[in-house]
């Protein structure tokens, strides 16, 4: 039977967002219906209440979650009503053609759930990424359910479902960052200090840390940061090959998402060396590069798709870490907050005061 909860809706481009009445309708074939226990704020979020993602308005918003499976639908075999679970936004289908090959973080047809949660009033809700967690429940296809540890606190294990796993995975599993290597990561935000948290985890060396942010180059020296470049002040490029012996990083990973700061991290590798984009650029931006520096740098160019993860890999792996004392996932929440404080939690995001803001149910 169809349940009522509060969540969180964007009406309308550059609206304000709300808190509305939500039906969640009960679990089909292949679904579930999660009960959220908390969910952090994302840029990605902010995108869709702008109406950069698509304007397939009203949206249900949230989706960097984790929570407790309520209820299945027919066929679903690997999750169970009680099971704790973080929620991803790549269910991978098994059957396509990356799959098939053995490589399911590149899944070209990932899927959600088949049925639209609603307003009261029968309006369709459009959930981001597939997912809609900034409510007290959400209906998502069952693949989107990640079983980890309950000994996990709900705030920071949720934060692996979109930011953290994206940095992390960046570094690790796209920049195959090892022992002994030299990593720059260029804009500290929550997905850039995951990059360096996944890298010195990874056992890299050298670790900079480059941002226009004292605040954030601060904060990226406890997330691992051997080094730190404010680009403001210095050429970044420079500042990089000075502190790699004049060579360059051996992996630069660039997590804004402009054209400048991805030619910064062309120019700042060493040859040979790695640049992984994981920062998410908008339709408009273009790039150009000297093709000659292209062939001439050698190494690899390349992008990172949701840190190249795969949830049921990586998710409790980290966790794991992370209970063990190894991974400080709680260094990623500045503040836990209500689901009628998401509003601000976006002009305190825009201002640059907060890592994450989490939405605690």
């Amino acid at each position: 039977m169809a349940q009522e909860v509060r969540g969180v809706i964007a009406p309308g481009k550059d609206e304000a967002v709300r808190v509305e009445t939500i039906v969640v309708p009960d679990p089909g074939p292949g679904e579930a219906v999660v009960r959220v226990q908390a969910c952090g704020v994302c840029h990605t979020d902010l995108h869709y209440k702008q109406g950069g993602i698509n304007d397939d308005f009203p949206f249900l918003l949230g989706h960097e979650a984790a929570g407790v499976v309520e209820a299945v639908g027919d066929g679903v075999t690997d999750v169970e009503p009680g099971d704790f679970v973080i929620l991803n936004w790549r269910a991978v289908c098994g059957k396509c053609r990356a799959c098939l090959r053995g490589r399911p973080w590149y899944c070209f047809d990932t899927h959600n759930a088949k049925q639209r949660m609603t307003l009261t009033d029968g309006t369709e809700l459009s959930p981001a990424l597939g997912i809609g967690a900034f409510a007290e429940k959400t209906l998502v296809a069952a693949g989107q359910c990640t079983k980890v540890d309950p000994a996990v606190a709900p705030q920071v294990a949720g934060l692996l479902g979109c930011g953290v796993m994206a940095g992390i995975g960046a570094a690790i599993n796209t920049g195959g960052v090892g022992r002994g290597d030299s990593v720059a990561v260029i804009g500290c935000g929550g997905v850039g200090d995951a990059a360096i948290a996944g890298s010195h985890l990874a056992g890299a060396a050298t670790i900079i840390a480059v941002d226009i942010d004292d605040r954030k180059l601060a904060k990226a020296r406890t997330m691992g940061a051997t080094h730190t470049v404010n680009s403001r002040e210095t050429d970044p490029v420079e500042a990089i090959r000075e502190l790699t012996g004049g060579f360059g990083a051996d992996v630069v990973i660039e997590a804004v998402g402009r054209p400048e700061t991805y030619q910064q991290a062309f120019y700042a590798r060493d040859l040979a060396g790695t640049v992984v984009l994981v920062g998410v650029p908008t339709p408009e931006m273009k790039l150009e590069l000297p093709l000659l520096d292209v062939f001439g740098r050698g190494g690899s160019l390349k992008s990172s798709w949701y840190g190249d993860c795969l949830p049921s890999r990586d998710f409790p792996m980290l966790i794991d870490l992370h209970l063990q004392g190894r991974l400080d996932l709680g260094a990623f929440v500045t503040e836990t907050i209500q689901l009628d404080e998401v509003e601000k939690a976006f002009e305190r995001m825009h201002q640059g005061d907060v890592l994450r803001s989490v939405v605690v149910l």
